[in-house]
């Protein structure tokens, strides 16, 4: 069975930006590409689960986020590193959603398409959602960065992490999965 590092998008791969729609908005946190080469190198499969409500609440389509998605992609291409598949939710948090976090679903659709373990996977978001769909899904450890709103989400509400592990940014992230795999 393979595993596999899922990863939210916004504000833990790249900087926190209002409703991000435009590619040229992107802002790549700098330790990213050589967290995620690091991971890939360990033989994680590396995804993308995004919430994307700004096209269920009309700010913008959903060929916005592919731009901003494909824009992504290529730029973590260049330093080597390629995600098996990015999963987006784009209805608006009170609208149904079979896969909007923290319902597991993309990660288990993951699991049937690319033959996963779970139990040996892990889940990075900087949001409660992203941690809850980590643990809805049965991961290994769901992780907090402090990136994005985590550590906002850290002095607000600590009584909701206790089962998440937290850590500075995606490179510590990669640091604290790598030796405790």
């Amino acid at each position: 069975m393979n595993r596999a590092v899922f990863l939210d998008r916004d504000g833990t791969l790249i900087e926190e930006k209002n409703y991000l729609h435009r590619p040229e908005e992107v802002v790549i946190f700098p330790c990213a590409a050589v967290a995620l080469q690091r991971l890939q190198r360990a033989g994680f499969n590396l995804f993308i689960v995004s919430n994307q409500a700004g096209v269920g609440r009309g700010y913008f389509t959903l060929a916005d986020v592919e731009k901003v998605n494909q824009h992504l992609l290529q730029e973590f291409g260049r330093t080597g590193v390629r995600f098996e598949k990015v999963y987006i939710a784009p209805e608006a948090p009170d609208t149904p959603s079979r896969g909007r976090k923290p319902s597991p679903q993309f990660l288990f659709d993951a699991r049937d398409e690319f033959g996963l373990d779970l139990a040996l996977s892990f889940m990075i978001g900087d949001k409660l959602i992203d941690l809850e769909c980590g643990w809805n899904a049965g991961v290994q450890k769901s992780l907090l960065v402090r990136t994005g709103y985590g550590a906002e989400l850290e002095r607000a509400s600590p009584e909701k992490l206790a089962s998440a592990v937290i850590v500075d940014d995606l490179a510590a992230a990669a640091d604290w999965i790598l030796a405790n795999q």
